[in-house]
């Protein structure tokens, strides 16, 4: 019992002061954040980050693939992600405003909270500001259930999109 007691106050207080303890719990989140700093504002290149050719981001395919992206393309890649992912958030908002039926608005709407609940959380645990969860990336961390389902949901949207009634001229 005592240790699912101290299990989420180390990791709380380990978000809080990660170099506290830099080679077990706070490790992670110390070379996240190195490896996004070092990518400056273009990056080194596809494949020449130190911090993550080096493998010192354990799990970066998955859950640390924002600092992999910072690594290597740099804050100007790292808008581009974040752009990428507001115009599919803006493409939900019209299809969710343009749907024919409640249903497909609702639907629109519930795709739109899962991409910005995932993509906040995954960026904000990877530059340090919430604490390091299991959520992946959108369509970027390796994962086949979660990009399975994240393109299902977007073909149940884009389905809705497809059968609103057209505009004539």
């Amino acid at each position: 019992m005592e240790f699912v007691k101290t299990v989420p106050k180390d990791r709380l207080t380990l978000f809080l002061h990660p170099e506290q303890n830099p080679l077990g719990g706070g490790y992670q989140l110390i070379q996240s954040r190195i490896a996004i700093g070092s990518g400056e504002m273009w990056g080194r290149g596809l494949y020449g980050g130190t911090q993550t050719q080096l493998n010192f981001i354990p799990e970066q395919h998955t859950d640390f693939i924002f600092s992999a992206v910072g690594e290597q393309f740099g804050f100007v890649g790292s808008m581009g992600v974040l752009i990428a992912f507001w115009l599919i958030c803006l493409r939900l908002v019209f299809i969710a405003c343009n749907a024919k039926e409640n249903f497909g608005s609702l639907l629109a709407i519930g795709m739109l909270s899962m991409i910005a609940f995932q993509v906040i959380v995954n960026i904000s645990m990877t530059v340090g500001i919430a604490p390091i969860t299991g959520i992946p990336l959108p369509w970027l961390s390796y994962g086949r259930s979660a990009l399975l389902t994240n393109f299902i949901a977007l073909g149940l949207v884009e389905s809705v999109a497809n059968y609103r009634p057209r505009k004539r001229f």
